[in-house]
Parts: C-alpha cells; sequence; structure tokens
C-alpha cells in the first residue's frame, strides 16, 4: 500500500463518522507515529505531513550525517558516503531528511498501521457520540425502533446512533414493533464494551415533565413553572404547576380548550390519566387539591413528622384513596406528606372553631384554619409543639385556646 492509497481509505471516515479534518490529521499522523516507534524505538526524528482533502501522505526521515564506519544507530545516522548519494555537498554534522514509502516499513508493519488507525477512529467515534448523548441527558430524544427483544428495544436516532429501552423503563402497555417512531427521556449514558451505552426512559416523572415543555409553550417560555410531578406510569399522573403571571391560568393553559393541550400528552403516554392543579405554598389547600376529585371536610397537618389526617365524608372516601390506591398515593408524592384518609363521623360531635369566636381572636382563628385545624377536637388532638410548629403562634396563646377548648368539653360532659 502507497501513502496515497492510504489517506484514500481512510478520507472517507471523515464524512462516515463526521471527524473533522484536523481530528483525523493527529489521528492518522499518532497511528504512524506508534509504528514508527515500534519499529524504529523513535519516532522524534520524523516529520509527517497529512492532507486528506488532497490525498497527500509525507514521512519525511531526519539523520545527522556521520564518518564512514562510525554508524551506531541506523534510524538517527547516516553514513558520509551515503548522503553524497542523495545530495553530493553534504558535510559531517548536517541533517539529511529522507522521503520514506509507507512500502519500506514492511508488510506487518502497514498491517499494524491500518488496524490502529481504524481502533483510534473508532474510539473518537465512540468518545463524540458518548460526549454528545452525556450534554442530551434529561432531554427528549426522537428515536426509530430497530429491533424488539424481550428485556429491551433497540433504538437508532436520526444520526444511526444505538440507544436503549429497557423492559423497566417502558410503560407496562408500551408496544412497539420495527420500525415505529419512539419518544422517551434519556436518562444516562454509559460505558459497556468500550462503546457509548445510552439508556432511555419512558416512565421517569422527568419524561411527563418534559412533554409538558414540548406541547404547551407557556412552559417553555417559563410563564407556567411545573413544581411537582408524581405519576404511575400508564394509569395516572398528578402535576401542580404554578404561575407568576396572574393574567395566565396554569391549570386552563396546560389542559387547553377541550382538553387540546393535554390530549397529545395523554396519547403518547398511553392514555396515562393526568390530573393538572394549581400549586400553593398553603400547605392545607394545596393537600386539599391534590386529593381531587375527593371532597375534604377536614383535616389535621403535623408538620413536624410529615403526615396529616384528612377527614372526608363516607362516600367521598373512595374517590379519595382512588383505583388501587393511587390517588392517595400520588398526593402523597405530590405534596411529601403522608396522609390517612378518615370518616368525617369520627368528629359528629365536635364544635367549629368560629364557634369561640367570643373568646378567641379572629386572626388567631384564622391561623388554625390555615394549618388546617377548623374544629375543637383537632387542635386538643395535637400536642402543644406540634399546634406552635403549624400556626407559628406563641405557646402563650395556643396555652390558652387549648384551655378555652378543654373547658367547653368538660362543661359538656358536666
Amino acid at each position: 500500500m502507497n501513502n496515497e492509497a492510504l489517506i484514500d481509505s481512510f478520507s472517507n471516515f471523515k464524512y462516515e463518522k463526521k471527524i473533522d479534518q484536523v481530528s483525523l490529521i493527529a489521528i492518522i499522523e499518532d497511528s504512524i507515529r506508534s509504528v514508527l516507534k515500534k519499529k524504529y524505538d523513535s519516532s522524534k526524528n520524523y516529520d509527517i505531513i497529512v492532507n486528506p482533502e488532497q490525498g497527500d501522505l509525507e514521512i519525511w526521515r531526519n539523520r545527522k550525517v556521520v564518518k564512514d564506519g562510525e554508524l551506531k544507530n541506523i534510524n538517527q545516522e547516516i553514513e558520509l558516503s551515503k548522503a553524497r548519494k542523495i545530495e553530493i555537498d553534504f558535510e559531517i554534522g548536517e541533517e539529511v531528511s529522507e522521503q520514506v514509502e509507507l512500502q519500506s516499513l514492511g508488510r506487518r508493519s502497514i498491517l499494524a498501521l491500518k488496524q490502529n488507525l481504524l481502533s483510534k477512529i473508532n474510539e473518537y467515534d465512540n468518545t463524540n457520540t458518548y460526549n454528545k448523548f452525556k450534554k442530551k441527558i434529561g432531554e427528549i430524544i426522537n428515536a426509530e425502533v430497530y429491533h424488539v427483544l424481550p428485556k429491551q428495544i433497540i433504538m437508532k436516532d436520526e444520526e444511526q446512533n444505538e440507544l436503549v429501552l429497557p423492559k423497566q423503563e417502558q410503560i407496562p402497555t408500551d408496544f412497539f414493533r420495527k420500525g415505529d417512531p419512539i419518544r422517551g427521556l434519556l436518562k444516562k449514558v454509559e460505558w459497556k464494551d468500550s462503546k457509548p451505552f445510552a439508556i432511555i426512559t419512558r416512565t421517569d416523572e422527568k419524561f411527563l415533565e418534559e412533554l409538558f415543555k414540548l406541547e404547551i409553550p407557556e412552559v417553555s417560555d417559563g410563564l407556567i413553572t411545573i413544581k411537582k410531578v408524581a405519576r404511575i406510569p400508564g394509569e395516572k399522573a398528578k402535576i401542580a404547576v404554578e404561575s407568576y403571571d396572574n393574567r395566565v391560568d396554569p391549570v386552563g393553559a396546560c389542559v387547553g380548550m377541550k382538553g387540546s393541550r393535554i390530549h397529545p400528552i395523554v396519547r403518547e403516554l398511553k392514555n396515562e390519566n393526568i390530573d393538572v392543579i394549581n400549586y400553593t405554598s398553603n400547605i392545607q389547600l394545596y393537600i386539599t387539591r391534590s386529593l381531587n376529585p375527593a371532597k375534604v371536610s377536614m383535616m389535621e397537618i403535623n408538620e413536624d413528622k410529615k403526615y396529616v389526617n384528612v377527614y372526608v365524608k363516607l362516600d367521598e372516601i373512595s374517590k379519595a384513596i382512588g383505583k388501587g390506591g393511587q390517588n392517595i398515593r400520588l398526593a402523597s408524592q405530590l405534596t411529601g406528606y403522608k396522609i390517612n384518609i378518615l370518616r368525617e363521623s369520627y368528629y359528629e360531635d365536635d364544635v367549629e372553631l368560629t364557634e369561640f369566636s367570643d373568646e378567641i381572636e379572629p386572626q388567631i382563628i384564622n391561623k388554625f384554619y390555615l394549618a388546617g385545624l377548623n374544629t375543637a377536637k383537632s387542635i386538643l388532638n395535637c400536642n402543644i409543639h406540634d399546634l406552635m410548629i403549624q400556626t407559628k403562634l406563641e405557646e402563650k396563646i395556643i396555652t390558652n385556646v387549648v384551655n378555652i377548648l378543654k373547658k367547653e368539653f368538660e362543661e359538656e360532659k358536666n
């Protein structure tokens, strides 16, 4: 193989593997130097000139002229008589540059050079692909199903890079055939057998969030913020949204006219039922909204231990819990509170806090209401420390309220 043939055979990689010219030149030069070093123990005295565009490759060996009979290193020195055959006026101590043809390196060295080049080009391509995927982690990837296996689906993107959708990252009702378009979130990329291994997910909460950004302009523009997502893939999801612009209805914008905006997302998630709710920093109201469609009668919030007792009417219990416990599970994930659903009948003999407005100041009653404490028993069932955390009232004030309520129930007993 001559110099031009080598360049021609590897210039194609510039286009097939999308290698830039500077990198291709560096790879070719590095591979040639590796072969020279292996054959001659050093490649420092060689100049390598590569021009893939023109198909040019020149290898020049630089050797120092020494007296005849004093040659010690054939790779770095040349005898005077041989130097003068190249150019008649060479003198001892001068440097001679000679062009080296690939054929002179021997068949074995040329074969090693080709293998080295292939290896380095593939290594470059794999590293380049890995870095591209790394930058896209958390983004939605559009691909095409290439091969369907029992435990995973192999896909190819528009650049023919392979991606994998494992069974555990698929929505339970997902069904794809070869050639089908497929969308998923790039979850991570790792090395496997010296190749980049990109893993896609369709079950992650982030996938739903990114779908909202794609389908709803107000979300992608930042007018609407997604505060929290909770999902049971393929079954049900709850998503809390918020807008800092009072002119924008975040729920209405996400759902669209007659569900026009959310329907494409539902279809993509194989008819996953999606509840969109307004986020609020008012914990009582947030928990109430998260348990939709159930109607909440009242609740007791334990801020310290992050749990809440929610009281609903008998016919609302099944709605609050949901099919297979889906509604209460998602509400807990969305709010960060462990939710206990209790029958309202427990408080049939209770007294509304507003009944004590002649003894307790309205602003104090309001503080208890904001903490989800609407009745006398809801307050008496909590300890003083928890009430202080939930209402942010002083111990003295809370103790006074508790004493007033206790007095009421003691009088009723008597």
